[in-house]
């Protein structure tokens, strides 16, 4: 099963007084942002997380938050993840159950295939922007901070407006 998230931040402390968090503190946010995460995601299943994941120097430190973390991860570059060398990417795509899917951790216009009502699952706003079309703020901030499981995407697309440049 594929799992989407975004704007974890684990480690800022500041973001739990931008974003309005219910959290007294960052150990507190980290712990409670990781037993979420477990709640949903098994072992087994494909978290794409769509940019700031987190605060930290080093590849090691986020091995060590990755390792709390049910699931096999891929990390897509956000504007605060300064760790990140150039072998993380910032776009990735894959077609499920037969719709293509396009991750960035930034809302975007147009994206590839969305003239063929391809998704764009994106963070970065913390639930503060208006999507278009098949578009979706996938950051913690918008979902009690869960991941969503491709199954709550494919629900809520159901029901969102096709992209604006779908080609008929």
């Amino acid at each position: 099963m594929y799992f989407f998230t975004a704007d974890e931040h684990y480690n800022h402390k500041n973001i739990i007084k931008y974003c309005d968090r219910p959290f007294s503190s960052i150990e507190e946010m980290n712990k409670e942002l990781i037993n979420r995460h477990n709640e949903v995601v098994s072992a087994n299943d494909c978290v794409i997380h769509a940019g700031d994941f987190g605060f930290f120097s080093s590849e090691r430190e986020v091995n060590e938050y990755l390792r709390k973390l049910n699931g096999n991860h891929i990390l897509l570059r956000g504007s605060h993840d300064k760790w990140m060398n150039s072998r993380y990417h910032e776009i990735w795509t894959k077609t499920i159950d037969g719709v293509k899917i396009v991750v960035c951790h930034y809302s975007m216009k147009t994206w590839p295939s969305s003239h063929y009502n391809a998704w764009q699952l994106y963070g970065h706003s913390h639930g503060r922007l208006t999507s278009i079309g098949k578009q979706m703020d996938v950051g913690v901030d918008t979902n009690n901070y869960y991941p969503y499981s491709f199954e709550d995407i494919k629900g809520i697309m159901e029901y969102k407006p096709d992209n604006p440049n779908l080609v008929r």
